[in-house]
């Protein structure tokens, strides 16, 4: 996933990582330039899914 698909549709998913996953935090929504890994790292360990899993189920989303 490019950092281009991924902020301009930050906002929705967002929204729907909190809906799926109510343990999500603002802090651990929060997507920084230059933080992808950082970023990255903390969805999987919340959410117990791979990298992969993520982006597949966020373009799933639209």
């Amino acid at each position: 996933m490019d950092k281009l698909e991924l902020k301009g549709k930050w906002n929705e998913w967002k929204g729907k990582l909190k809906q799926k996953y109510g343990e999500l935090t603002e802090d651990d929504l929060a997507y920084e330039e230059g933080k992808d890994d950082e970023f990255w790292g903390r969805m999987q360990q919340k959410t117990g899914k791979a990298k992969d899993d993520l982006i597949k189920w966020l373009r799933e989303l639209g």
